[in-house]
């Protein structure tokens, strides 16, 4: 009987030799817990079912290279959040390119995160943030973090977009009051 392989070396063979076996055993290994993790972000499990399929054609087709800098399952999350991004935006690689053209074009202001860092310097966001209940922070993660839509966090969230909307003023509010 062989001994199990560590994910680096299931990476490895990947990536070097298009082994079929290294990559079935990569899936079945983190398949079924990016699925899990995805579907706490969207509440479409088609779309989740689509993005956990894209990350790991990816990786058979070698458009996504592990550096082994880290833990495999963070790398798969990395992948898998950006396409599930991708698309709940419905843009792709377009989306992405036009992204990346706008931060040039712009690149002497400074950024909405780093306004936002340099005016609660001493205030404690962290705390303020961990103070918001669940609901608040997931409108919060979705819209700000992530950069979605009101639309497109609301099905992220698997909720209305008013309520999307209710929430992240609610959030704002509460921000604002706990770092004043």
């Amino acid at each position: 009987m062989s001994e199990k392989r560590s994910d680096g070396e299931l990476l490895r063979a990947i990536a070097a030799d298009g082994d079929r076996r290294a990559f079935e055993e990569l899936y079945r290994r983190y398949a079924p817990w990016l699925t899990a993790r995805l579907r706490g972000r969207c509440a479409d499990a088609g779309v989740v079912d689509d993005v956990v399929q894209e990350t790991f054609l990816a990786i058979w087709r070698g458009k996504a290279r592990y550096r082994e800098d880290g833990d495999v399952a963070g790398w798969l999350w990395r992948i898998g959040a950006r396409r599930l991004v991708d698309a709940l935006r419905g843009d792709g690689a377009r989306g992405r390119l036009r992204q990346a053209l706008a931060r040039l074009r712009h690149r002497d202001e400074a950024s909405a995160e780093e306004r936002v860092l340099a005016g609660v310097e001493h205030g404690d966001l962290a705390g303020a943030l961990v103070r918001l209940s669940p609901e608040l922070r997931a409108v919060l993660q979705a819209t700000v973090i992530d950069g979605l839509t009101t639309r497109e966090a609301a099905v992220l969230l698997g909720i209305p977009p008013g309520t999307v909307k209710t929430r992240a003023l609610r959030a704002r509010k509460q921000l604002r009051e706990a770092l004043a």
